[in-house]
């Protein structure tokens, strides 16, 4: 949640560089574009991983309500496991990508193109971890509290 915030401070004040640089220097800085773009990446995701953390992603727990115990706790436990494989395929797809382009270069910043994976890369490593913690929770019949 920290990295998140201080992401997004980042990116407001390179969008507020980019906005001064603009409209009182005349002269718009290029790569506060370019680092602005990155940053929403990494804010994104970050919270991306703190809302399945907190169990604040979608959900059809409207229906789970109306079922009965034993297959509450069943789909409880599918749900988990999948938004496990979606957080590892996740990495592992990121990963591959940022492999694949690490040797390009953003002109603006002058940083690896690779660097717009890694966040998700982050973020589905996190979300395999949380999702781990999701399924020890009600294998020992409690819930993960959130922060």
């Amino acid at each position: 949640m920290w990295l998140g915030i201080a992401g997004l401070m980042l990116l407001i004040a390179a969008v507020s560089w980019q906005v001064f640089g603009r409209y009182v220097l005349n002269n718009t800085p290029t790569w506060a574009e370019s680092l602005s773009l990155l940053l929403v990446l990494y804010v994104t995701m970050f919270g991306v991983a703190v809302g399945v953390r907190d169990s604040g992603h979608i959900g059809l727990e409207s229906l789970l309500v109306l079922a009965p115990d034993w297959l509450r706790t069943k789909m409880e436990f599918l749900i988990h496991a999948l938004i496990l494989l979606f957080g590892a395929a996740m990495a592992y797809g990121c990963a591959s990508l940022a492999e694949s382009v690490w040797d390009y270069r953003l002109p603006t910043l002058g940083v690896s193109e690779g660097w717009k994976y890694v966040p998700a890369i982050l973020a589905g490593s996190l979300i395999v971890l949380f999702s781990i913690e999701h399924l020890i929770a009600l294998a020992q019949g409690r819930e993960v509290q959130p922060n």
